[in-house]
Order: structure tokens, then sequence, then C-alpha cells
């Protein structure tokens, strides 16, 4: 609308030109070597209006004729650029789903078309990367550096590469110079923080974490967590040396950070040293109420030397009442209270943990209370028993190694502030908690165990497979119900040995194992002596107290042996089971 509304008025401009001129008549004359030519005004314009629109036609025709070659030039250039614009997208695609052979095919294609430009040179190191090619991507990376443009790039290449072969050195380097070149770009700032972390440079990890948190790398809470951990390490490694500057160093950590462990105890300790002990013990308490800790606790204990045991115990109840429902207040207290010989209130703090499912600490310290009330007696024995198969207690753990104190680094990948307090986990295969707290809920008595260590060799012949090694000799007693063995090639018992028998032959147990039955009570079985058996007990007949009834087994229990009579092999055995008709 608004271009025919700009016709139709140049139109009209051109119509009133036209028309003013018409009104006003007048001629032209031109004198030109002797010549005179005379015309109107009219038609004087028309012949220069003409005139101009065939000189301009005229040089039109001539600039194409003569930029016709570039115009062809330009057009296969393009084409070109085209081409190659779709191949590094084509392999960038490729990269992304993994194909390997088509990305190295791309980026050949697309280097041909359009040279070593930024994209290209990019995917040509994606592309020999995923075919391992480690040669051809680092000569790619090189040739990025000649690129202002594609030179933290290319380090940041370079610097993959080094690690992947281990060469901290060049992967520091690299770090350092993209580091220098672009103070912004995450990467470099933190390779470079980690580097000097692993060399104990404390002092360079903080200039470069603060040039990190001017550039707004870095996020303002990770910079207070990292600079806190950092002036933790170096307060740590100076504590001998210079307490003072270490001391200095570890308040303004644990403003930073209140929750971190190693910082808060540290300056506990020092500050107890000065004896400023109202100072170290808000700095504790404050500590514990966010992450309570078995060294806070021990620290906090520990304020003021040469307390009497039960100074400390008081002093432990103070902190427990902080958080009273956690565990370590549970444990301290049960800890202080074991150094009063207070062994009820040490038992009725772990009570609350005895319930669940107990850790090794737990275990451990209900040893320690039961041999020193008791000696190491059953009850020692049973908790240390225990102990061994206890779900295991926090740790400080950091890329699968757990460290008995605090480390600022990782070992494995030297990453800062990586060790965290956390249950390591269980081995593979091991029971869990719900599935062992039952059978660890009830006591053991030592009648149990003699029980049970009476019972352990029949029950181990009858589950487990028969092995090579020399088994127990077994005693048949003939009141309890035992499982049914293997096939043993032994003589047929007097027909008065065994009320009742099972005539047909019994699978061996290494086929098809089976699990015995737990007898509600032992009967007891015959004196040796002679003395004749209580009353109300079946005596054994006298062919049985002839024979005897042990037979000590120096083979396995399904193995006849080499000097087995031929009819006893060819015999199979007869076995009484109690409360079974034949």
């Amino acid at each position: 609308m608004v271009r025919l509304v700009g016709f139709i008025l140049i139109v009209a401009l051109i119509a009133l030109g036209i028309g003013w001129l018409a009104d006003r008549p007048g001629d032209v004359a031109v004198v030109w070597q002797g010549y005179r030519i005379e015309t109107s005004v009219v038609v004087a314009l028309a012949a220069v209006a003409a005139t101009t629109l065939a000189l301009a036609l005229i040089w039109a025709v001539l600039r194409y004729v003569f930029g016709l070659p570039s115009a062809i030039s330009f057009s296969s250039r393009a084409r070109r650029r085209t081409k190659g614009v779709t191949s590094v997208s084509r392999g960038l695609i490729a990269v992304g789903t993994g194909d390997a052979v088509s990305a190295r095919r791309h980026a050949a294609e697309a280097e041909r078309l359009l040279g070593r430009e930024p994209l290209t040179l990019l995917l040509k190191a994606q592309a020999a990367q995923m075919a391992g090619d480690r040669a051809g991507a680092e000569t790619a990376f090189h040739l990025m550096l000649d690129t202002p443009d594609t030179r933290v790039l290319g380090l940041r290449g370079l610097f993959v590469e080094a690690r992947r072969k281990g060469d901290a050195v060049a992967a520091r380097a690299y770090a350092q110079k993209a580091s220098e070149l672009a103070p912004k770009v995450a990467w470099a700032s933190e390779a470079v923080l980690e580097y000097q972390s692993a060399d104990r440079d404390w002092r360079g990890a903080l200039a470069t974490l603060d040039r990190q948190t001017r550039q707004k790398a870095i996020s303002r809470d990770a910079a207070r967590r990292l600079r806190a951990v950092l002036l933790t390490a170096d307060a740590l490694a100076r504590q001998e040396r210079e307490p003072g500057e270490a001391l200095v160093e570890v308040k303004e950590a644990v403003k930073l950070a209140p929750g971190l462990v190693p910082a808060a105890v540290l300056a506990g300790r020092l500050l107890s040293r000065e004896g400023s002990l109202r100072k170290a013990a808000r700095i504790l308490e404050t500590a514990w109420k966010l992450a309570p800790h078995p060294d806070i606790a021990a620290a906090y204990v520990d304020l003021r030397p040469g307390d009497s045991a039960r100074d400390r115990h008081e002093r432990a109840e103070a902190l427990a009442r902080l958080v009273p429902h956690h565990p370590e207040s549970r444990l301290i207290r049960a800890a202080t209270a074991l150094e009063t010989q207070d062994f009820a209130r040490a038992r009725m703090a772990l009570t609350p943990l005895l319930e669940e499912y107990p850790t090794v600490r737990t275990c451990l310290l209900m040893a320690d209370i039961a041999e020193a009330e008791h000696g190491a007696g059953g009850e020692w024995r049973e908790w240390i028993g225990r102990a061994s198969r206890a779900r295991r207690d926090p740790a400080w753990i950091a890329d699968g190694v757990v460290s008995e104190t605090w480390q600022p680094v990782s070992p494995v990948t030297g990453r800062l502030d990586a060790f965290v307090w956390s249950a390591p986990v269980e081995q593979i295969g091991e029971a869990t908690a719900e599935e062992r707290a039952p059978a660890e809920a009830a006591p053991v008595s030592p009648a149990s165990l003699a029980m049970a260590g009476a019972a352990a060799p029949a029950v181990a012949d009858s589950v487990l497979p028969s092995t090579p090694e020399v088994a127990p000799p077994v005693e048949i007693v003939a009141a309890p119900v035992v499982p049914a063995p293997a096939e043993i090639p032994l003589e047929e018992a007097p027909a008065g040995t065994y009320p009742e028998t099972l005539a047909e032959p019994i699978a061996p147990a290494a086929e098809t194992p089976v699990v015995p039955e737990t007898p509600a009570a032992p009967e007891p079985e015959e004196p040796r002596d002679g003395t004749p058996a209580p009353a109300g007990q079946d005596e054994a007949p006298p062919e049985q107290a002839k024979k005897g009834v042990v037979f000590p087994l120096d083979h396995a229990p399904d193995d006849p042996g080499p000097d087995a009579p031929e009819e006893i092999v060819q015999e199979p055995v007869r076995v009484n089971l109690a409360g079974r008709a034949p």
C-alpha cells in the first residue's frame, strides 16, 4: 500500500512538472563548431533523459560482460562453502551419534571444501578422538593454536589428551596458559587450582581462587567453601611451627564454613592451648549442631587437660543435650560413662542403638563395657564376634578411598574438598541390615554356643557337599532327628539297634543337599563309662553296646575307602529316622 501511494505521488509530480513546462514554452539553442541547433525546452529535456538512459544501459552491459568471470567464480565458491557447511553439520551429527567412520569421512570432506577453518579443525579432532587416533587429534589441536579465536579451544584439547596420557607436567602447562589467556574459563582455573592443591601450595591455590572469584568464574557459595577448605589445609600444615598464623586462618575458615568439621576441631584445640575455653567451646558447639562428629566430641571433652573422668562425662552430657537423639551423642555419653565406671549408665546410653542394627563402634564399646564390668568372658566374646559382622561406621570417603582422617584433596583425582563423612558401601553379597537384624537381636548365651558347637558337625555333613578334607568323628545317637546323609556303604545294623528303618537308598548329599530340621532339644546320649542311663530313657541294646556307635571317618562321608569289603560296597545304607514309619 505504501509503495502504491508513493508511485502515485511520483507520477503526479512528473505530470505536474510536464504541465508546468507546457505552460511556459521556450527555445533552447546550441551552437557548436559552426552548427546551430534550436529546439523547445521540452524536447531538449526529453533528449537529455534519453541520452542518460542509453548511457546507463551501456554501462550496465559492460559491467555484466566484464564481471561475468568473477560472478561465476563467486557462485562456485558459494556452492563449495555450502557443501562444506553441510559436511560439517553431518560430521557433528555423526560425532553425536557415535559413528566414527562417518565422522572421519565428513571431516575429510569438510577440510577439502572449507580448508582449515575452526569448525573443520574441531570436527577433525573429535573424529580422530572417536577413532582412537590420538596423534591426529593432537595435530588438529596444535593447528588451532595458530588462530586467536581457537587458541583456548586447542589448549583445552591438548590438556585433555595430556591427562589421558598421564603427562601431568604438560597438562598443567596447557591449563596455566589457558588460564592466562582466558581467566574466565572455568576448566583452566579449576585445573590450576587442583594442581596447586596436589602440590600442597595452599597460598598459590588461595591466589588462584581469589582470581576466579573476581572474574566471577565460580559461584559465591562455592568460593566460600573452597576458601575455608584451603585455609584449613594451610592451618593444619602450619599449626606446629606457626600456631598463631594457623589460628588466624582457621578462625576465618570457621566463619566461612561453620560446619567444616576439621576447621572447628583445629580451632577448638588451638584456642584450648591458649586458654580461650569459652571461644573454643562455642565453636565446637556450633559445629556439633550442624554436623555431629566423633572428632568434635573428642575435642570438646578434652578442652581442659587434666580434668577428672567425672568432669569429662559432665561435659559430654552437656554436648549431647544439644543433639540428644543423634548416635554420636549416645556414643560419647557411653564412652565417658565407661571412664567413670558407671556401667549401668553406659549401657542405658547405648540401648537405643542396640535396638536397631548396631555398628562396629557400638559393638566394640559394648565389648569394652562387658570387659570392664565382668572381664573377658562370654559377653565380651559375644560382642567381639558381633563387631566382626556389624555394619561399618561412617568414615571420610573420597573417590572410593576410605581415610581415618580428613584430607583436603582426593588422593585419586586430586579434587579439592572431595572427602565426605558417610558410611562405606557394604561388600557385594553381604547380608543387609534388615536380613541380619533378627539373627543379631537375641544375645547368644554360652550354653547355646556349646549346643551349636555340638550340632555343627552333623549340620555341616548334611548341608555341604563332601570335600576331600578329613571329616571329624560322627556320633550316631538314637533319639534326635538327624538329616538324611549321603549314601554310605556300611554293614546293616542288627535288628534291635534301629527300631525303625528306611528301606530305600538315600541320594548322595553332593547332588541334592538336604537342610536338616533343627531338633527341639537333643536327648542326651548314654554315658560311655558303663553308668546306667537316667530313668525314662531308652536303653541301648546289648548288641549296640558291644559293637559301639562311633565311627571315626578318615575320608569323606560318602566314600567307603579303598579297603571296604565288596559286599559292603554293594549294600545300600539303612538309616534310622526317629519319628518316621518305615
